[in-house]
C-alpha cells in the first residue's frame, strides 16, 4: 500500500531513536517508500546513533546530527516527532509558529491504518496486556501489535487490511499527540493509572488527563474497558461516551466485564455470562497478571472470541522479556530481570511475586521520577535479605526510606557488573538475584531496555 499524499513533501524526523523498529527509524524508512524528501534531526551524535544509521544506510536521507537547528522545524511541510520530543519543545513551538504540520508515527498510523484499533495504555501493565490481546485475537484472524511496545506500526501499515485487528500500545505522550488530532481507538484500554512521570508532568492531574485521552474522542459505537479496582480509571468510568467494560479480581454485579469469582475468570454482557476459564489457567504468576488476563479476556469476549480459544492463550502465553523474566539459574541462585519496573509500584509487584521470607537480593534505584518510596521501602523489608542501589537521585530518596525500615543496603554502584557481583556474593542456594529498580534508567544507562542487557550479560559472566 502506497500513500502519494506525501511524494514530494519534505519530512523532519525529529528524533531518530535507537531501537531497529521504533518510531524515528520506521518512519524514516515508511516516508521515503512513499516518496518524501526525509530529513533527520537528532540530538545524538552519529557515533552514539552508529546502529541506527546502519540501518537506514540503504534511504535516501539527510542528517543533522548532535544538534537540531530552528530553521529545520521551519523549512519543512512536516516535522514528525519521536515521543521522547515533548509537545511543549521549543522546536515544536517553533514549527508550529510556521504552520507546518506535527505529526508522530502513531498519528499517520491511526490516519490510514484501514483495521479497527485496540489501543492499551495505563501506569503498568499495558505491555503484557497488549501482547495479552495479541495473542488471544492472532489464534482467529490476522492480527498485529505494535506502538509503545519497540515497535512502530509504520512496520506494518502498508500490510493490514481492513478485517485485521491492529493492537497499539500507547504512552501518555503517545497519546497527547493523538489528542491533539481529537483521535481515539476503537476499543480503548486503560490497566490502571498510578503515579509516575512527575518529573515531567505538573501535577498528577495533567497526568490523568493526559491517560483520560484514550477515551476522549470515541463515539457511542466504541468500547472502553476499565479497571474497576483503581480509583482513578473507576473515575474515568463516570464519563465515557462510549460502551462500558469493567475488568475486576472482585465480584462485580449487573455490569458488563471481565472478574474473578471463586477460582473462574467470568465474563458478563447485558446478563449473559460466559465461564470462561479458571484463573489456575492463567500461566502468568501474580496479582498483577491476573488484572492483565482479565483486561485481555475481557477484550477478546467483546469481540466474539470463543472461550476456548482465550483460555488457550491464558495457559500458553509466557509474558514478556524484561518482566521478572528469569534469566538464569546459577549454583542454585534464580536470576531475575525486571528492568521495565520503573516505579515504585512496578517494583513491589515483583517482590510480592517473587519473595518468599526472605530470599532475595535486590538491585535497584536510579534516576527520579518525583515518585514516593514508602511503600516500597516496606516490601523491601519484608521480602529482602540485602538491597544494591544504582547512584542517582531516586536511590537517596530509596536509601532514606530504607534505613527507617533498617535494611541492610549492601552498596552503592556506578555500574551493572559492580551490582550484579555484590549480589552475587550476597546470596545463597535458594535465593534470587532480582534486577526490579523501581526508578528511571538515565544517567547510567540509555533506557530501561538497555539496562536490562547489561543486567543479562553481567549475569553470563557470573561463575
Amino acid at each position: 500500500m502506497k500513500f502519494p499524499e506525501y511524494k514530494n513533501k519534505k519530512v523532519l524526523i525529529a528524533g531518530l531513536g535507537l531501537y531497529r523498529q521504533g518510531s524515528g527509524i520506521s518512519a524514516a524508512k515508511f516516508f521515503v517508500k512513499n516518496g518524501a524528501r526525509v530529513t533527520v534531526t537528532d540530538l545524538k551524535t552519529r557515533r552514539e546513533l552508529a546502529s541506527s544509521l546502519r540501518e537506514l544506510k540503504s534511504y535516501k536521507i539527510t542528517y543533522v546530527l548532535g544538534k537540531h537547528r530552528k530553521q529545520d522545524f521551519k523549512d519543512t511541510d512536516i516535522v514528525v516527532k519521536n515521543p521522547g520530543m515533548r509537545r511543549n519543545s521549543s522546536y515544536i513551538a517553533t514549527a508550529r509558529k510556521a504552520g507546518v504540520r506535527i505529526e508522530s508515527d502513531i498519528t499517520i498510523f491511526f490516519k490510514h491504518c484501514p483495521a479497527r484499533i485496540i489501543g492499551v495504555t495505563g501506569t503498568r501493565g499495558k505491555s503484557t496486556t497488549a501482547a495479552f490481546i495479541y495473542e488471544m485475537l492472532k489464534k482467529k484472524k490476522t492480527a498485529f501489535l505494535g506502538g509503545n511496545i519497540k515497535v512502530s506500526p509504520l512496520n506494518f501499515l502498508g500490510r493490514i487490511k481492513s478485517s485485521d485487528w491492529a493492537v497499539i500500545e500507547l504512552s501518555s505522550w503517545m497519546l497527547e499527540d493523538l489528542g491533539d488530532k481529537k483521535t481515539s481507538p476503537h476499543i480503548a484500554v486503560v490497566t490502571n493509572v498510578m503515579r509516575d512521570h512527575l518529573n515531567a508532568y505538573p501535577n498528577m492531574r495533567a497526568y490523568e488527563r493526559a491517560k483520560a485521552m484514550i477515551f476522549k474522542y470515541q463515539s457511542p459505537e466504541d468500547y472502553v474497558v476499565l479497571n474497576r479496582d483503581n480509583k482513578v480509571t473507576r473515575e474515568f468510568g463516570k464519563r465515557v461516551l462510549s460502551q462500558r467494560f469493567w475488568f475486576s479480581s472482585k465480584l462485580f454485579k449487573e455490569e458488563n466485564g471481565a472478574m474473578a469469582r471463586a477460582g473462574r475468570v467470568i465474563f458478563r454482557d447485558d446478563g449473559r455470562v460466559w465461564n470462561v476459564a479458571a484463573r489456575k489457567d492463567i500461566l502468568l504468576l501474580g496479582e498483577h497478571n491476573l488484572y492483565n488476563a482479565l483486561a485481555a479476556t475481557c477484550v477478546a469476549k467483546i469481540l466474539r472470541v470463543p472461550c476456548a480459544t482465550v483460555r488457550s492463550a491464558l495457559k500458553s502465553f509466557k509474558g514478556l522479556e524484561s518482566r521478572q523474566q528469569l534469566i538464569a539459574i546459577k549454583q542454585g541462585i534464580k536470576y531475575y530481570n525486571d528492568t521495565t519496573a520503573t516505579t515504585p509500584d512496578a517494583g513491589m509487584a515483583a517482590l510480592k511475586t517473587l519473595g518468599r521470607g526472605k530470599n532475595i537480593i535486590l538491585i535497584a534505584g536510579g534516576a527520579d521520577k518525583k515518585l514516593i518510596f514508602k511503600d516500597w521501602a516496606r516490601q523491601v523489608k519484608k521480602y529482602t535479605k540485602a538491597a544494591i542501589l544504582f547512584k542517582g537521585a531516586a536511590s537517596k530518596k530509596m536509601a532514606k526510606e530504607l534505613a527507617k525500615n533498617k535494611v541492610n543496603i549492601t552498596g552503592q554502584v556506578g555500574s551493572m557488573p559492580k551490582a550484579v557481583k555484590l549480589a552475587r556474593d550476597c546470596a545463597k542456594r535458594g535465593d534470587i538475584v532480582l534486577l526490579s529498580p523501581a526508578a528511571a534508567s538515565f544517567g547510567l544507562f540509555l533506557n530501561e531496555f538497555n539496562r536490562g542487557d547489561r543486567f543479562v550479560r553481567a549475569v553470563r559472566a557470573v561463575r
